[in-house]
């Protein structure tokens, strides 16, 4: 794909990863044109403000909930990633309406916006709480990640192709674990819900990246899974204490010890590359030529956060750590 030809939008374009998929856009691949779609004048303002100027740029106050604005948008868009959602697992519980118009009604018109306006390829954010749901968000993104594999049968084998990108946690996202537990490191209190939990960890910028990988590989109808590590958040929380008190709360409403990646179901269906795990679509339309260099999985495989082979070490939980301190300091052992 020859990024220089394509005319790209982000839905969500001004959370984090919206911004740091138009940080890398604009600094390594030049689209003429990058569209920042999303609901939020403030936060397209401060994005300005904080740099994101560029003759390529637009900004576009509006809704996924609102059809005729992602039409208008997404007219003359080639690529796009669809980023918008509401993720705040507490939040999505308590407003679970508000959570089915976003994550899947404005999914919805993300695709038949693509499609009405000729978008060559279009890729959606999904989550390790799709599989299994067992909160309103999760439910919500395996929704959408079902529309998105069967919209290829809607737009047909010369028509825009959709996808859809899988991970675990990132660990510089609004609202994640270590943004909160250096807010509650200030007050000498971190609390964790079990002692127990582990999780799938990716960076921002490996999770952008991942994204573009996606979208230049993509034949229409995949769940791209990348291969990363895991961490126990106990660990994260002893790295990050620092004098502080831990205390176990209990798992709150929505909540999951482990989270899954690849289920044991769609295993079947999977095959494996050299950085990541590809979920076929069970359709008709998909040809099994498109993944000629994957290899199958062993039966009764399973991706979990806690049965994965690959950990993150305590230094390289500090690293992390330390990296996003806005001090940058170095973390205590």
């Amino acid at each position: 794909m020859n990024w220089s030809e394509q005319v790209v939008l982000v839905t969500g374009g001004t959370g984090s990863f919206g911004q740091k998929f138009a940080e890398i856009m604009l600094r390594e691949y030049r689209p003429p044109r990058l569209v920042i779609f999303s609901r939020d004048e403030m936060k397209q303002h401060e994005m300005r403000a904080g740099g994101f100027e560029d003759p390529s740029l637009r900004y576009l106050i509006g809704d996924v909930r609102d059809p005729a604005r992602l039409e208008r948008a997404l007219a003359g868009v080639t690529i796009a990633v669809h980023a918008a959602a509401l993720k705040q697992v507490p939040a999505c519980e308590s407003n679970p309406f508000e959570a089915i118009q976003t994550n899947i009604m404005g999914a919805r018109n993300v695709i038949d916006g693509a499609i009405n306006q000729g978008v060559s390829r279009i890729l959606a954010l999904s989550t390790d709480k799709a599989v299994h749901p067992i909160n309103v968000y999760g439910a919500t993104k395996l929704c959408a990640e079902k529309m998105f594999v069967q919209a290829n049968a809607y737009s047909g084998t010369q028509g825009t192709h959709f996808s859809c990108a899988r991970y675990g946690n990132v660990a510089e996202s609004r609202g994640g674990v270590i943004p909160v537990f250096l807010e509650q490191r200030k007050r000498g209190k971190i609390t964790i819900t079990d002692p127990r939990m582990t999780r799938f960890w990716i960076t921002l910028d490996q999770g952008v990246r991942f994204v573009i990988h996606c979208l230049e590989e993509m034949q229409g109808g995949e769940i791209f899974v990348p291969k990363i590590p895991s961490m126990r958040m106990m660990d994260v929380a002893t790295c990050m204490a620092s004098g502080s008190e831990i205390e176990t709360i209990g798992i709150r409403p929505g909540e999951k010890l482990h989270e899954v990646l690849v289920s044991d179901d769609e295993a079947r269906h999977t095959l494996e590359l050299e950085s990541m795990y590809v979920i076929q679509p069970l359709h008709p339309w998909w040809k099994s030529e498109n993944l000629i260099n994957g290899r199958a999985l062993p039966e009764g495989f399973r991706y979990a956060s806690d049965t994965n082979s690959e950990w993150l070490t305590k230094l390289q939980l500090q690293e992390l750590i330390a990296s996003l301190e806005p001090d940058n300091s170095t973390i205590p052992v």
